[in-house]
Protein backbone atom coordinates (compact mmCIF):
# COMPACT_ATOMS: atom_id res chain seq x y z
CA UNK A 1 0.00 0.00 0.00
CA UNK A 2 1.25 3.52 -1.24
CA UNK A 3 1.47 6.24 1.51
CA UNK A 4 -1.00 8.43 -0.46
CA UNK A 5 -3.12 5.04 0.16
CA UNK A 6 -2.47 5.04 3.92
CA UNK A 7 -3.49 8.72 4.09
CA UNK A 8 -6.54 8.56 2.48
CA UNK A 9 -5.84 10.97 -0.20
CA UNK A 10 -6.59 7.95 -3.25
CA UNK A 11 -9.53 7.36 -1.69
CA UNK A 12 -11.49 11.21 -1.87
CA UNK A 13 -10.12 12.72 0.93
CA UNK A 14 -7.93 12.60 4.27
CA UNK A 15 -10.82 11.55 6.74
CA UNK A 16 -12.05 8.85 4.04
CA UNK A 17 -9.35 6.16 4.90
CA UNK A 18 -10.20 3.13 7.08
CA UNK A 19 -14.04 3.64 6.07
CA UNK A 20 -15.82 1.77 3.73
CA UNK A 21 -18.52 2.87 1.48
CA UNK A 22 -21.35 1.78 4.17
CA UNK A 23 -19.48 3.33 6.92
CA UNK A 24 -20.06 6.80 5.31
CA UNK A 25 -23.87 8.11 5.58
CA UNK A 26 -24.53 10.42 2.21
CA UNK A 27 -22.38 9.69 -0.58
CA UNK A 28 -22.99 8.04 -3.61
CA UNK A 29 -20.61 4.72 -3.90
CA UNK A 30 -19.18 3.83 -7.26
CA UNK A 31 -21.27 1.57 -9.34
CA UNK A 32 -19.02 -1.83 -10.16
CA UNK A 33 -16.75 -1.56 -12.92
CA UNK A 34 -18.03 -3.06 -15.91
CA UNK A 35 -15.98 -4.96 -18.43
CA UNK A 36 -13.40 -3.20 -19.94
CA UNK A 37 -13.41 -0.50 -17.02
CA UNK A 38 -9.97 0.30 -15.54
CA UNK A 39 -9.57 1.91 -13.03
CA UNK A 40 -6.74 4.31 -11.89
CA UNK A 41 -6.40 3.89 -8.74
CA UNK A 42 -4.45 7.00 -8.19
CA UNK A 43 -7.34 9.22 -9.30
CA UNK A 44 -9.78 9.96 -6.91
CA UNK A 45 -13.38 9.39 -8.87
CA UNK A 46 -16.00 12.10 -8.23
CA UNK A 47 -20.01 10.89 -7.04
CA UNK A 48 -22.03 10.49 -9.85
CA UNK A 49 -25.03 11.98 -10.15
CA UNK A 50 -24.09 15.66 -8.63
CA UNK A 51 -23.66 18.66 -11.63
CA UNK A 52 -19.66 19.26 -11.64
CA UNK A 53 -18.26 22.17 -9.95
CA UNK A 54 -19.09 25.46 -11.36
CA UNK A 55 -15.72 27.26 -11.13
CA UNK A 56 -17.26 31.33 -11.01
CA UNK A 57 -19.47 30.16 -7.98
CA UNK A 58 -19.25 28.85 -4.93
CA UNK A 59 -22.84 29.28 -3.60
CA UNK A 60 -25.04 29.90 -6.62
CA UNK A 61 -25.49 33.57 -6.16
CA UNK A 62 -25.26 33.77 -10.04
CA UNK A 63 -27.17 30.92 -11.08
CA UNK A 64 -29.71 33.44 -12.57
CA UNK A 65 -27.36 34.26 -15.16
CA UNK A 66 -26.11 30.74 -15.60
CA UNK A 67 -26.97 29.44 -19.66
CA UNK A 68 -30.09 26.95 -18.46
CA UNK A 69 -29.37 23.71 -19.03
CA UNK A 70 -31.50 20.33 -18.74
CA UNK A 71 -32.14 19.54 -14.93
CA UNK A 72 -29.78 16.43 -13.84
CA UNK A 73 -31.26 13.31 -13.56
CA UNK A 74 -31.97 12.23 -10.23
CA UNK A 75 -29.65 9.34 -9.32
CA UNK A 76 -30.96 6.55 -6.88
CA UNK A 77 -28.05 4.05 -5.27
CA UNK A 78 -29.04 0.43 -4.78
CA UNK A 79 -31.85 -0.05 -2.64
CA UNK A 80 -31.04 -2.22 0.07
CA UNK A 81 -28.67 -1.11 3.78
CA UNK A 82 -25.76 0.23 2.31
CA UNK A 83 -27.70 2.59 -0.28
CA UNK A 84 -27.29 6.33 0.03
CA UNK A 85 -30.09 8.75 0.20
CA UNK A 86 -31.94 10.65 -3.06
CA UNK A 87 -30.26 13.71 -3.54
CA UNK A 88 -32.07 16.53 -5.92
CA UNK A 89 -30.47 19.80 -6.74
CA UNK A 90 -32.50 22.63 -6.58
CA UNK A 91 -30.40 25.60 -7.78
CA UNK A 92 -30.80 26.00 -11.33
CA UNK A 93 -34.25 24.82 -11.76
CA UNK A 94 -35.07 27.30 -9.33
CA UNK A 95 -32.96 29.86 -11.60
CA UNK A 96 -34.99 28.75 -14.33
CA UNK A 97 -38.78 29.56 -12.36
CA UNK A 98 -37.47 32.68 -11.44
CA UNK A 99 -36.94 33.64 -14.31
CA UNK A 100 -39.93 32.51 -16.11
CA UNK A 101 -42.36 34.83 -13.64
CA UNK A 102 -40.07 37.79 -13.05
CA UNK A 103 -41.88 39.97 -15.43
CA UNK A 104 -45.20 38.85 -13.94
CA UNK A 105 -43.48 39.57 -10.59
CA UNK A 106 -42.34 43.09 -11.79
CA UNK A 107 -45.91 44.15 -13.43
CA UNK A 108 -47.38 42.66 -10.03
CA UNK A 109 -45.16 44.79 -8.24
CA UNK A 110 -45.51 48.14 -10.17
CA UNK A 111 -49.75 47.87 -9.92
CA UNK A 112 -49.41 47.39 -6.05
CA UNK A 113 -47.38 50.42 -6.14
CA UNK A 114 -49.90 52.58 -8.59
CA UNK A 115 -52.77 51.32 -6.56
CA UNK A 116 -51.18 52.36 -3.23
CA UNK A 117 -50.53 55.70 -4.86
CA UNK A 118 -54.29 55.81 -5.78
CA UNK A 119 -55.67 54.94 -3.03
CA UNK A 120 -53.59 57.82 -0.68
CA UNK A 121 -54.57 59.87 -2.87
CA UNK A 122 -58.29 59.34 -2.38
CA UNK A 123 -57.97 59.03 1.33
CA UNK A 124 -56.10 62.41 1.36
CA UNK A 125 -58.73 63.71 -0.94
CA UNK A 126 -61.77 62.45 1.10
CA UNK A 127 -60.03 63.55 4.32
CA UNK A 128 -59.61 66.98 3.48
CA UNK A 129 -63.34 67.02 1.77
CA UNK A 130 -64.58 65.62 5.33
CA UNK A 131 -63.02 68.48 7.31
CA UNK A 132 -63.84 71.27 5.31
CA UNK A 133 -67.17 70.09 4.28
CA UNK A 134 -68.10 68.71 7.63
CA UNK A 135 -70.01 71.43 8.94
CA UNK A 136 -71.80 71.96 5.41
CA UNK A 137 -72.21 68.38 5.18
CA UNK A 138 -74.49 68.09 8.44
CA UNK A 139 -78.75 69.26 8.19
CA UNK A 140 -79.30 72.95 9.91
CA UNK A 141 -81.00 72.32 13.11
CA UNK A 142 -84.85 73.14 13.37
CA UNK A 143 -85.20 76.27 14.14
CA UNK A 144 -87.61 76.71 17.43
CA UNK A 145 -86.62 79.62 19.23
CA UNK A 146 -89.78 79.09 21.63
CA UNK A 147 -88.11 76.29 23.07
CA UNK A 148 -84.81 77.94 23.89
CA UNK A 149 -84.76 78.95 27.01
CA UNK A 150 -83.96 83.18 27.05
CA UNK A 151 -80.64 84.69 28.39
CA UNK A 152 -81.20 87.51 31.26
CA UNK A 153 -80.79 90.31 28.83
CA UNK A 154 -83.23 88.68 25.91
CA UNK A 155 -85.69 88.14 28.32
CA UNK A 156 -85.77 92.35 28.75
CA UNK A 157 -85.74 93.15 25.54
CA UNK A 158 -88.67 91.23 25.00
CA UNK A 159 -90.85 92.83 27.99
CA UNK A 160 -89.51 96.12 27.26
CA UNK A 161 -89.25 96.74 23.45
CA UNK A 162 -92.84 96.78 23.31
CA UNK A 163 -93.20 99.57 25.41
CA UNK A 164 -90.47 102.14 23.65
CA UNK A 165 -91.33 104.09 20.52
CA UNK A 166 -89.41 106.28 18.23
CA UNK A 167 -90.50 109.88 17.78
CA UNK A 168 -89.59 112.18 14.78
CA UNK A 169 -90.07 115.42 15.08
CA UNK A 170 -90.49 117.95 12.58
CA UNK A 171 -89.77 121.68 13.39
CA UNK A 172 -89.56 125.14 12.04
CA UNK A 173 -85.91 124.45 10.88
CA UNK A 174 -84.64 122.11 7.56
CA UNK A 175 -84.52 118.45 8.43
CA UNK A 176 -85.75 116.77 11.24
CA UNK A 177 -84.76 114.98 14.86
CA UNK A 178 -85.20 111.93 16.39
CA UNK A 179 -85.22 110.83 20.05
CA UNK A 180 -86.97 107.50 21.71
CA UNK A 181 -89.62 107.48 24.33
CA UNK A 182 -91.16 105.19 26.65
CA UNK A 183 -94.82 103.96 27.05
CA UNK A 184 -96.27 104.81 30.47
CA UNK A 185 -99.84 103.82 29.66
CA UNK A 186 -102.42 102.13 27.23
CA UNK A 187 -103.38 104.86 25.79
CA UNK A 188 -100.34 106.26 24.44
CA UNK A 189 -98.75 108.65 26.71
CA UNK A 190 -94.64 109.02 26.57
CA UNK A 191 -92.17 109.70 28.25
CA UNK A 192 -89.20 111.50 26.57
CA UNK A 193 -86.49 114.29 27.08
CA UNK A 194 -87.45 117.99 26.44
CA UNK A 195 -84.66 118.39 24.43
CA UNK A 196 -85.85 115.75 21.69
CA UNK A 197 -89.27 117.62 21.32
CA UNK A 198 -88.64 121.45 22.06
CA UNK A 199 -88.29 121.96 18.11
CA UNK A 200 -92.08 121.03 17.91
CA UNK A 201 -93.02 123.39 20.61
CA UNK A 202 -93.61 126.08 18.70
CA UNK A 203 -95.67 124.53 15.23
CA UNK A 204 -93.49 121.57 14.64
CA UNK A 205 -95.13 117.83 14.11
CA UNK A 206 -94.57 114.79 15.94
CA UNK A 207 -95.14 110.96 14.69
CA UNK A 208 -93.95 107.86 16.59
CA UNK A 209 -93.89 104.77 15.63
CA UNK A 210 -94.59 101.31 17.55
CA UNK A 211 -92.17 98.40 17.91
CA UNK A 212 -95.06 96.36 15.52
CA UNK A 213 -94.83 99.40 12.51
CA UNK A 214 -97.31 101.58 13.46
CA UNK A 215 -97.40 104.81 13.16
CA UNK A 216 -99.49 107.62 15.74
CA UNK A 217 -99.28 111.46 15.34
CA UNK A 218 -98.56 113.35 18.90
CA UNK A 219 -98.34 116.23 20.98
CA UNK A 220 -96.43 118.02 23.78
CA UNK A 221 -98.64 117.53 26.76
CA UNK A 222 -96.13 119.39 29.16
CA UNK A 223 -92.45 120.18 29.24
CA UNK A 224 -90.16 120.96 32.02
CA UNK A 225 -86.71 122.15 30.57
CA UNK A 226 -85.32 122.32 34.14
CA UNK A 227 -85.16 118.37 34.32
CA UNK A 228 -84.94 117.94 30.55
CA UNK A 229 -88.49 116.22 30.66
CA UNK A 230 -91.50 116.08 28.54
CA UNK A 231 -94.71 114.12 28.03
CA UNK A 232 -96.37 113.65 24.69
CA UNK A 233 -99.47 112.02 24.04
CA UNK A 234 -100.32 109.93 20.80
CA UNK A 235 -103.81 110.33 19.37
CA UNK A 236 -106.29 107.92 18.48
CA UNK A 237 -103.89 104.83 20.48
CA UNK A 238 -105.44 102.00 22.55
CA UNK A 239 -104.72 98.50 23.71
CA UNK A 240 -100.90 99.50 23.87
CA UNK A 241 -98.39 97.95 26.26
CA UNK A 242 -97.07 100.47 29.06
CA UNK A 243 -93.35 99.98 30.55
CA UNK A 244 -93.07 98.90 34.13
CA UNK A 245 -91.14 101.63 36.54
CA UNK A 246 -88.60 100.54 38.79
CA UNK A 247 -86.83 102.36 42.30
CA UNK A 248 -83.51 104.26 41.20
CA UNK A 249 -82.79 103.79 44.91
CA UNK A 250 -82.41 100.10 44.58
CA UNK A 251 -79.34 100.80 41.90
CA UNK A 252 -75.89 99.25 42.73
CA UNK A 253 -72.74 100.54 41.26
CA UNK A 254 -71.98 97.39 38.84
CA UNK A 255 -75.31 96.60 38.05
CA UNK A 256 -76.05 95.00 34.88
CA UNK A 257 -78.48 97.51 32.90
CA UNK A 258 -79.95 97.30 29.41
CA UNK A 259 -80.55 100.49 27.39
CA UNK A 260 -83.33 100.60 24.77
CA UNK A 261 -84.35 103.45 21.89
CA UNK A 262 -83.52 104.62 18.52
CA UNK A 263 -79.68 105.17 18.13
CA UNK A 264 -79.36 107.34 14.75
CA UNK A 265 -82.72 106.52 13.60
CA UNK A 266 -81.91 102.38 13.98
CA UNK A 267 -85.00 102.10 16.59
CA UNK A 268 -85.19 98.38 18.75
CA UNK A 269 -81.37 98.63 19.43
CA UNK A 270 -80.52 96.95 22.66
CA UNK A 271 -77.31 97.27 24.75
CA UNK A 272 -75.98 96.50 27.71
CA UNK A 273 -73.85 97.91 30.25
CA UNK A 274 -73.16 98.32 34.09
CA UNK A 275 -74.26 101.33 36.63
CA UNK A 276 -70.90 102.94 36.49
CA UNK A 277 -71.82 105.62 39.04
CA UNK A 278 -74.57 106.74 41.10
CA UNK A 279 -75.43 110.90 41.71
CA UNK A 280 -73.57 112.19 38.56
CA UNK A 281 -73.90 115.63 38.49
CA UNK A 282 -73.68 116.84 34.72
CA UNK A 283 -74.23 120.04 33.20
CA UNK A 284 -76.12 119.60 29.88
CA UNK A 285 -77.45 121.81 27.25
CA UNK A 286 -76.24 126.19 27.49
CA UNK A 287 -73.97 126.35 24.77
CA UNK A 288 -76.43 128.66 22.59
CA UNK A 289 -76.91 131.01 25.38
CA UNK A 290 -79.36 129.11 27.47
CA UNK A 291 -79.27 128.02 30.86
CA UNK A 292 -78.00 124.77 31.28
CA UNK A 293 -79.44 121.69 32.72
CA UNK A 294 -77.89 120.24 35.50
CA UNK A 295 -78.95 116.49 36.14
CA UNK A 296 -78.50 113.92 39.30
CA UNK A 297 -77.59 111.34 36.36
CA UNK A 298 -76.77 107.45 36.56
CA UNK A 299 -73.90 106.83 35.12
CA UNK A 300 -73.45 103.62 33.11
CA UNK A 301 -71.48 102.11 29.98
CA UNK A 302 -74.36 100.92 28.17
CA UNK A 303 -73.52 102.28 24.70
CA UNK A 304 -76.43 105.30 23.96
CA UNK A 305 -76.11 107.20 20.83
CA UNK A 306 -77.91 110.27 19.54
CA UNK A 307 -81.38 109.19 18.76
CA UNK A 308 -81.52 107.42 22.79
CA UNK A 309 -82.24 109.92 24.46
CA UNK A 310 -85.39 109.48 26.02
CA UNK A 311 -85.42 106.09 25.80
CA UNK A 312 -85.80 103.57 29.05
CA UNK A 313 -82.52 102.24 30.84
CA UNK A 314 -83.81 99.02 32.91
CA UNK A 315 -82.73 96.77 35.20
CA UNK A 316 -82.60 92.99 34.66
CA UNK A 317 -86.14 92.73 36.06
CA UNK A 318 -87.40 94.72 32.42
CA UNK A 319 -88.30 97.71 35.52
CA UNK A 320 -87.25 101.32 33.78
CA UNK A 321 -84.93 102.30 36.30
CA UNK A 322 -83.70 105.94 34.47
CA UNK A 323 -84.13 107.35 31.79
CA UNK A 324 -81.15 108.26 29.28
CA UNK A 325 -80.56 111.56 28.27
CA UNK A 326 -76.77 112.70 27.35
CA UNK A 327 -73.26 111.01 27.00
CA UNK A 328 -70.43 112.03 27.03
CA UNK A 329 -67.91 112.82 24.00
CA UNK A 330 -64.13 113.48 23.59
CA UNK A 331 -65.21 117.04 22.08
CA UNK A 332 -65.18 118.40 18.09
CA UNK A 333 -68.63 117.81 17.32
CA UNK A 334 -71.31 115.44 17.90
CA UNK A 335 -69.74 112.20 18.68
CA UNK A 336 -71.21 108.81 19.68
CA UNK A 337 -70.79 106.37 22.36
CA UNK A 338 -67.83 106.34 24.23
CA UNK A 339 -69.19 104.05 27.01
CA UNK A 340 -69.89 107.14 29.34
CA UNK A 341 -73.87 108.07 29.30
CA UNK A 342 -76.21 109.47 31.69
CA UNK A 343 -80.17 108.54 32.41
CA UNK A 344 -82.15 110.64 35.13
CA UNK A 345 -83.05 108.65 37.70
CA UNK A 346 -86.28 107.20 37.20
CA UNK A 347 -87.85 108.62 40.96
CA UNK A 348 -86.96 111.91 39.79
CA UNK A 349 -88.73 111.10 36.40
CA UNK A 350 -91.81 109.87 38.00
CA UNK A 351 -92.79 113.20 39.91
CA UNK A 352 -92.14 114.91 37.09
CA UNK A 353 -94.04 113.15 35.01
CA UNK A 354 -96.97 112.95 37.91
CA UNK A 355 -96.94 116.61 37.59
CA UNK A 356 -96.50 117.17 33.93
CA UNK A 357 -100.15 114.80 33.31
CA UNK A 358 -101.77 116.38 36.03
CA UNK A 359 -100.89 120.18 35.96
CA UNK A 360 -99.20 120.46 32.44
CA UNK A 361 -96.33 121.90 34.62
CA UNK A 362 -93.70 121.05 37.19
CA UNK A 363 -92.23 122.35 39.96
CA UNK A 364 -88.65 121.69 41.25
CA UNK A 365 -86.93 122.15 44.84
CA UNK A 366 -84.92 125.01 45.74
CA UNK A 367 -82.68 126.35 48.17
CA UNK A 368 -82.57 129.70 47.70
CA UNK A 369 -78.91 130.47 47.30
CA UNK A 370 -76.50 131.05 44.10
CA UNK A 371 -72.89 129.53 43.96
CA UNK A 372 -69.90 130.36 43.09
CA UNK A 373 -66.41 129.42 42.31
CA UNK A 374 -65.10 132.49 44.20
CA UNK A 375 -62.99 130.92 47.53
CA UNK A 376 -63.46 127.14 47.30
CA UNK A 377 -61.29 125.09 49.05
CA UNK A 378 -58.73 123.07 47.39
CA UNK A 379 -60.64 120.38 49.26
CA UNK A 380 -63.63 121.11 47.45
CA UNK A 381 -67.82 122.38 48.88
CA UNK A 382 -69.70 124.54 47.04
CA UNK A 383 -69.64 127.91 48.37
CA UNK A 384 -72.60 130.27 48.74
CA UNK A 385 -72.36 133.25 46.77
CA UNK A 386 -75.93 135.15 47.53
CA UNK A 387 -78.92 134.51 49.24
CA UNK A 388 -82.30 135.00 48.29
CA UNK A 389 -84.55 136.92 51.24
CA UNK A 390 -86.74 134.67 53.16
CA UNK A 391 -85.47 131.40 51.48
CA UNK A 392 -85.06 128.27 52.63
CA UNK A 393 -81.31 128.96 52.95
CA UNK A 394 -81.74 132.36 54.85
CA UNK A 395 -84.11 130.99 56.81
CA UNK A 396 -81.99 128.23 57.93
CA UNK A 397 -79.16 131.22 58.66
CA UNK A 398 -76.50 130.41 55.67
CA UNK A 399 -74.78 133.72 54.33
CA UNK A 400 -72.15 134.78 51.57
CA UNK A 401 -69.01 132.91 51.08
CA UNK A 402 -70.50 129.94 53.60
CA UNK A 403 -68.84 126.25 52.18
CA UNK A 404 -71.35 123.90 51.68
CA UNK A 405 -69.55 120.18 52.20
CA UNK A 406 -72.70 117.86 52.56
CA UNK A 407 -76.38 117.32 51.85
CA UNK A 408 -77.81 115.09 53.74
CA UNK A 409 -75.15 112.30 53.17
CA UNK A 410 -73.91 113.33 49.95
CA UNK A 411 -70.48 114.75 49.44
CA UNK A 412 -70.34 117.94 47.67
CA UNK A 413 -67.52 118.44 45.99
CA UNK A 414 -68.39 121.99 43.94
CA UNK A 415 -71.62 124.15 42.88
CA UNK A 416 -72.87 121.76 40.57
CA UNK A 417 -72.78 119.05 42.70
CA UNK A 418 -74.52 121.33 44.86
CA UNK A 419 -77.49 122.16 42.25
CA UNK A 420 -77.56 118.62 41.57
CA UNK A 421 -78.09 117.19 45.28
CA UNK A 422 -81.16 120.00 45.87
CA UNK A 423 -83.04 118.63 42.79
CA UNK A 424 -83.02 115.25 43.83
CA UNK A 425 -85.20 116.07 46.27
CA UNK A 426 -88.91 117.15 46.73
CA UNK A 427 -90.28 120.90 47.67
CA UNK A 428 -91.00 120.69 51.16
CA UNK A 429 -88.37 118.00 52.32
CA UNK A 430 -86.18 118.72 55.50
CA UNK A 431 -82.56 117.87 54.71
CA UNK A 432 -79.29 118.72 56.40
CA UNK A 433 -76.43 120.72 55.38
CA UNK A 434 -72.93 119.92 56.54
CA UNK A 435 -70.94 123.73 56.30
CA UNK A 436 -67.49 124.33 56.80
CA UNK A 437 -67.85 125.55 60.37
CA UNK A 438 -71.35 123.85 61.07
CA UNK A 439 -74.51 121.90 60.85
CA UNK A 440 -78.21 123.42 59.47
CA UNK A 441 -81.42 121.82 58.73
CA UNK A 442 -83.30 123.67 55.57
CA UNK A 443 -86.46 123.12 54.60
CA UNK A 444 -86.65 123.19 50.75
CA UNK A 445 -89.27 124.92 48.66
CA UNK A 446 -90.47 124.34 45.28
CA UNK A 447 -90.85 127.02 42.12
CA UNK A 448 -92.11 126.35 38.70
CA UNK A 449 -89.52 124.43 36.84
Amino acid sequence: MTDDERSGHGAGGRHAAGRTPDEIPGEVTDPPAGPGDTVDPGEPTPPQGLPAPDPLTDTGRHALIEPVSPPPAVVTGPQGSGAPPSVTPVGRPAAQHLSRYAPLAAAAVVLALLAGLAGGWIGWTLAGRSVSDGALGRPLPQADPASAQLTPVEAVAAKALPSVVLLKVEGGGPGEDEGSGILLSPDGLVLTNDHVVAAAATGGTITALLQDGRAFPARITGRDSGSDLALVRLDGATGLTAAELGNSESLRVGQQVVAIGAPLGLDGTVTTGIVSALDRAVSVGGDQGGQATVLNAVQHDAPINPGNSGGPLVDLQGRVVGVNSAIASTGGGQGGSIGVGFSIPVNQARRVADELNRTGRATRAVLGVTVTGVGQPASGGAVVGQVTPGGPAAQAGLHPGDVVLRVADRPISDGDELVAAIRDHEPGEQIGLTLADRQVTVTLAGEPS
